[in-house]
């Protein structure tokens, strides 16, 4: 399991993508018609930031249940994130390129989360074989 290998949710490619997705969105919302719209920046800054924050507490809690419960959270702050930018593209607060650019950025992210989760819930648990669980 990539979980097991990894001593630390910092050495998680999903969740390294996480925080660089955050990031660009931290540095995106100070440069937009959103500083005059601080409810939906501050909603979309925290959405994004949840993705990486919630891949970082399920593997702290150490368990396989744990990992994927919390993935699934992730799953849907990514879905959040996305949705958030569709409105404001709607709106006509973001441009169509920049809610492109974010949108794949989220979708990608939520579509290698669900792989993660279906990977944990396929993997045999160590010392068992997949006939035994």
């Amino acid at each position: 399991l990539m979980i097991v290998f990894s001593k630390s949710h910092e050495q998680l490619p999903i969740w390294k993508e996480a925080v660089a997705f955050a990031a660009d969105i931290y540095r995106f919302c100070e440069g937009t018609k959103m500083r005059s719209d601080p409810r939906m920046r501050d909603q979309l800054r925290a959405s994004a930031t949840s993705v990486a924050s919630n891949i970082a507490e399920g593997f702290e809690h150490q368990g396989r249940k744990s990992m994927i419960q919390f993935l699934c959270y992730a799953k849907g702050s990514a879905a959040e994130a996305y949705t958030q930018l569709t409105v404001l593209n709607v709106a006509g607060m973001i441009s169509r390129d920049e809610h492109e650019s974010f949108s794949k950025k989220a979708l990608a992210l939520n579509q290698k989360i669900g792989g993660f989760i279906r990977y944990l819930k396929d993997a045999p648990t160590p010392g068992t074989t997949r006939n035994e669980q």
